[in-house]
């Protein structure tokens, strides 16, 4: 419990690596938006993965308002760009981000809470129509470990930590960790994380089921990307009626999300990608698909 008030306590003076040069051969000219606490990219051989990264060094990516607000205005950029397939959100070599601000909320009230729909704007994430990667290093913990979570995918770094700290600060998490947290890794360990404070690491968290791949910390931004590429490859139109699927399974009963993918199955016979899926691979060639 020590550890996790230390960590707390020093958001405000760590300050976060700088990204690793091993990376940079997927980047290239940033978005002409400007923020304030985030950094967007599109990035891969063909442009079409973009990349946010949270950028509060200093808070070790303390998930402030402003920063919540500014990854939704990108999401819903991205999500509305043809020549964008997939989306990867990433931090820090030494923070995704170590959870919510907690300065910012620390004379929040319930009224205030309850009038102002606290935490609301956090749900972007996971409404967001195309697949999101996130790419964790180092800690993600309250706000942070509930962020990754939002995501479609989560690759970590081997030094990442996830947890849900929430307990120490008389409170409990807000934005699906007691929730997201069971349905991922089942009830035992998500009581045993969320009453305790304990973490868990990237070894742990993978094999728990939270995390698909564990990487060395300075690639796993490019294997993020490398995935996001690979998605992109394929028809749009079909990846979102895939990843819708996959949702319905998380959300409802095994007989309700077996007739959910059968009805989206039937609906891919109505496109034109399908078909030229299914008639280039007879004609053994690459298919050519065009998002209708």
């Amino acid at each position: 419990m020590a550890n996790i008030g230390k960590i707390f306590a020093s958001r405000a003076c760590i300050l976060a690596k700088a990204a690793n040069a091993n990376n940079a051969r997927f980047y290239c000219s940033a978005s002409p938006a400007t923020y304030e606490f985030i950094k967007t990219e599109l990035v891969g051989e063909k442009k079409n993965v973009a990349l946010i990264t949270l950028n509060r060094p200093k808070a070790l990516n303390a998930l402030c308002k402003g920063l919540m607000n500014e990854v939704s205005q990108a999401l819903d950029q991205y999500d509305s760009d043809d020549n964008v397939g997939a989306i990867v959100i990433t931090g820090s070599e030494k923070a995704f981000a170590a959870g919510a601000d907690i300065k910012e909320m620390q004379n929040n009230t319930y009224a205030k809470c309850i009038t102002g729909n606290f935490l609301n704007n956090w749900t972007s994430v996971a409404k967001a129509q195309k697949p999101v990667i996130a790419a964790v290093n180092g800690y993600a913990l309250g706000g942070g470990c509930e962020f990754a979570m939002m995501c479609d995918i989560i690759y970590a770094g081997d030094k990442a930590k996830f947890g849900q700290p929430e307990i120490a600060l008389g409170t409990i998490p807000g934005a699906g960790g007691t929730q997201r947290t069971a349905r991922v890794i089942g009830k035992s360990k998500a009581m045993e994380m969320c009453l305790t404070g304990n973490m868990i690491n990237a070894e742990e968290a993978e094999r728990s089921g939270l995390v698909s791949k564990v990487f060395p910390a300075d690639k796993v931004v490019g294997e993020a990307v490398k995935l996001g590429e690979k998605i992109s490859s394929f028809s749009p139109l079909i990846v979102q009626l895939c990843k819708e699927a996959v949702n319905t399974a998380y959300e409802t009963t095994l007989n309700e999300g077996l007739k959910f993918e059968r009805r989206h199955f039937h609906a891919t016979f109505s496109t034109k990608d399908r078909q030229e899926g299914m008639t280039a691979f007879v004609e053994k060639r690459a298919p050519k698909f065009i998002n209708e």
